[in-house]
This record gives C-alpha cells, sequence and structure tokens, in this order.
C-alpha cells in the first residue's frame, strides 16, 4: 500500500498531474468595492428609517405624516449614500493612481536604489540575502511587475484591484433603499401601527446583520443581535425625542 507521503517527489512538491496540486480555493472580494458599499448601505437605512420612524411616531404624528417622513428620509438618505460612496471610491482611486505615477518616476529615475528596496523586502519576509537579490533582480526585468510588488508593498492596495465608484454609488442607493423601505411597510399596507413598524425594521437589522456574518468570523446571532442593539439605541433616543417635543408641542 503507497503512502500519500511516498508519492510526493523529493522536493515535496505534488507532481502537476496530481488532484491536490490542482485544487483551487477562493477568497472573498475584500477590496472595499460592492460588499463594503451594499453591507453599510443596507445597515444605514435600517437604522436611519427606523430611528426617523420611531421619533416622529414617538411625537405623535398622524400615519401620513410618518410615510412622508419615511419616504423623503429614505430618497434624501439614499441619494446621499451613493453620492458619498462614489466621491469616496472615486477620491480613493485618484489617491491610488496618484502614488503610482510617483512610485513609477522613482523606479525609472533610482532603479539601484528601488532594487534595494525591493531585497528589503524580502528579506523582511524571510528571504536569504542572495536569494532575495537574486529574485529581486529577475523580477525588476519587468518594470510592471516591479512596479506592482513595490505599490502592493508600500501602500496595501493592488492598482488592478480598484473598486468602481459606479459600483458603490449604485449598491450603495439601492441597498440603503431596500433597508429604508422595511419600517414603512406596515404604514404603507395600511397598517398604521407604530410597535409594527419598528418590528419590522428590527427584523430587518437582525437580518442584515446575520447576511452580514457571512463575510466575518461572527456568528450570525452574534452579528444580527448586535446590529438589532445599535438599531435599538438609535430608535429609543429618537422615540424618547420625539415624545417630548410632542408633549411639549402640545
Amino acid at each position: 500500500m503507497t503512502s500519500r507521503t511516498d508519492q510526493l517527489p523529493a522536493d515535496g512538491v505534488p507532481a502537476n498531474d496530481d488532484p491536490a496540486a490542482l485544487r483551487e480555493h477562493h477568497h472573498a472580494d475584500v477590496s472595499g468595492g460592492r460588499l463594503r458599499a451594499a453591507v453599510f448601505g443596507a445597515m444605514d437605512g435600517l437604522v436611519t428609517n427606523t430611528a426617523l420612524v420611531a421619533g416622529v411616531g414617538g411625537g405623535g404624528a398622524a400615519p401620513r405624516t410618518i410615510v412622508l417622513s419615511g419616504v423623503a428620509g429614505l430618497v434624501a438618505g439614499a441619494i446621499s449614500m451613493a453620492l458619498g460612496e462614489y466621491t469616496s471610491v472615486k477620491t480613493q482611486n485618484e489617491q491610488l493612481d496618484l502614488e503610482v505615477a510617483k512610485e513609477r518616476r522613482e523606479l525609472e529615475r533610482h532603479p539601484e536604489e528601488e532594487l534595494a528596496e525591493l531585497v528589503a523586502m524580502l528579506r523582511v519576509r524571510g528571504v536569504e540575502e542572495g536569494l532575495a537579490r537574486e529574485v529581486a533582480v529577475q523580477l525588476s526585468r519587468d518594470p510592471e511587475v516591479a512596479l506592482r510588488l513595490h505599490v502592493v508593498a508600500e501602500l496595501g492596495l493592488s492598482p488592478e484591484d480598484e473598486p468602481s465608484p459606479r459600483t458603490a454609488a449604485v449598491s450603495s442607493f439601492l441597498t440603503f433603499s431596500l433597508g429604508a423601505v422595511l419600517p414603512l411597510l406596515p404604514y404603507l399596507f395600511g397598517l398604521s401601527l407604530l410597535w409594527v413598524a419598528l418590528l419590522c425594521g428590527g427584523i430587518g437589522l437582525v437580518a442584515a446583520g446575520a447576511l452580514s456574518s457571512r463575510f466575518t468570523p461572527r456568528p450570525w446571532w452574534y452579528a444580527g443581535l448586535r446590529q438589532l442593539l445599535f438599531g435599538a439605541v438609535a430608535a429609543g433616543a429618537t422615540y424618547a425625542i420625539g415624545a417630548a417635543i410632542g408633549v411639549t408641542a402640545a
């Protein structure tokens, strides 16, 4: 019977026809574009409009006023989120492009210094001096490869992984709108009860938090309850303010 170890070559690296060598694994996109905008948009929409409905409802406003306030908050918040995400991601990309151009000029003007810098980067990662210089020289033969290595090592970002400002803006707009509409659903369907609206908002908060846990090591119930707590604090504060102002106004 042949063991798994016996099937490996002397260098310990599996042969190309070994299924284990061909096995692939995938990682989630953590570059900060679509996922970040979608999660942040949904959470913000839920917290914002649940708190808004709680505040206006706590002040004793009529159902029509609550709906008007909620829809206005949805539209204004969604546009604000979309524009904010677009500007933020666009600015980040422009800053990265500027740093890439700066690094490109350094590679052209001071190749020896940049080569020594690349050797130092490899040495910090545990590569021996001689091998580090050999690898650095080989990699530096392609200016674009050298540029990408310097940028990733120094900035922690890859020029090839720039998030799309448009994608971030659209994701943020849609998910904010989806989150913000949940606490309004009872009123839109004729059920003018504040506690039902807050219940819908709470369910949405738990669901959004649970979904976000798929991309984190946190259990779904922890993420869901944490988001519910955040929303409850915001809604409780605005309800108390709305009740105080409503009573005073009366």
